[in-house]
């Protein structure tokens, strides 16, 4: 009986590095490096959501800016649908954006004020003229506006003359113009209102359901990430220290960051759940300039012992569940469910 191989998945990233470096502020010259991004892999199936989730500063969104081709990587590989993007020439890397988009964090500065929303959603069919003729671009830029909950007859208005919420909508239809198989979700609604997040996010949903789209979610909020993600992969400092399915992460969360960060998660109906432990992390996140030796969460951990200064945990399978990087991983009494 023979047994078919599962599909290659549409995105891999392994041991992504990039760093920046620092300057003097006298002479202009490099004097060590910013590590923004230190080892990352994760995969993301085609049709399927991974949620990127940290503090702010952890690097989730050089990761995607990387992958994206804004930030040059420093080592490290990046497979999208078959390409090596990171030693992908121009000519052929302009051909692979148009099935890798992005949308923005902020819904107001990343659109152009002086453009109409026309203008706006049809800038990607000149760039790429084959994907739409010129001559349907008027129906076509009516059809995603419709298709993300706008009025058709407002393609001639600016941004300026838009909510956040429905600025956001503009941003996903632009995304949408070149018929993309991967979206780049950074911060998509942490900038929104929560009953407009609600709408986005069902929005999202009913776009990966009905044209076949895979995301890489990034937020800081595990509420949201809960709602839209399949899995999950926690970053901290850089690396990413935890990743599980989105109920195995939710309900047996191992890192001590991971457990930190859902015991802040407020619950709508305490009542009807056993009591948690509320975790409070004291100190600062360390700067990624100088970061602590060994395991990078070590100066905030209450876990913390010897061996965390000098050995860097592996992001491994702990307690035979799922990868959590830490040399004391344990279940936390009273997680989320």
């Amino acid at each position: 009986m023979s047994t078919e191989s599962p599909p290659p998945p549409l995105l891999s990233v392994r041991d992504l590095q990039t760093s920046f470096p620092m300057r003097s502020a006298v002479l202009r010259r490099t004097v060590g490096q910013i590590h923004a991004v230190a080892g990352v892999s994760f995969e993301i199936p085609a049709g399927g959501t991974l949620g990127l989730v940290g503090e702010s500063g952890s690097g989730k969104s050089t990761v995607a800016r990387t992958i994206i081709g804004l930030e040059k990587a420093r080592s490290g590989s990046i497979v999208f649908d078959g390409d090596e993007l990171t030693s992908l020439p121009k000519a052929s890397m302009r051909r692979v954006r148009r099935q890798l988009q992005m949308i923005f964090q902020d819904p107001y500065a990343s659109l152009n004020p002086r453009a109409t929303v026309e203008q706006i959603i049809a800038e990607a069919w000149q760039i790429h003229p084959d994907v739409v003729p010129r001559n349907r671009h008027r129906t076509e830029v009516r059809d995603l506006l419709e298709r993300v909950g706008l009025n058709p007859d407002h393609a001639e208005r600016y941004p300026h003359q838009f909510s956040g919420g429905q600025r956001q909508r503009i941003g996903i239809a632009r995304a949408l113009a070149l018929r993309p198989k991967l979206v780049i979700c950074d911060e998509a609604v942490s900038a929104l209102d929560v009953s407009v997040q609600a709408q986005v996010l069902n929005l999202l949903e009913d776009l990966r359901r009905d044209l076949g789209l895979a995301y890489l979610f990034i937020a800081h909020d595990l509420s949201v990430v809960r709602h839209i993600s399949d899995r999950v992969a926690v970053m901290y400092l850089g690396r990413i220290v935890e990743t599980a399915s989105q109920d195995e992460l939710f309900t047996r969360p191992l890192h001590p960051y991971t457990q930190a960060l859902l015991s802040a998660v407020p619950d709508p109906k305490p009542w009807d759940k056993p009591a948690r432990e509320q975790i409070i992390i004291g100190g600062d996140v360390p700067s990624p300039a100088d970061p602590p030796s060994g395991c990078g969460f070590r100066t905030r951990c209450w876990k913390a012992e010897e061996t965390c200064a000098h050995d860097v945990p592996e992001l491994t399978t702990r307690l035979e569940l799922h990868p959590a990087a830490c040399h004391f991983a344990t279940e936390l009494a009273g997680a989320a469910s």
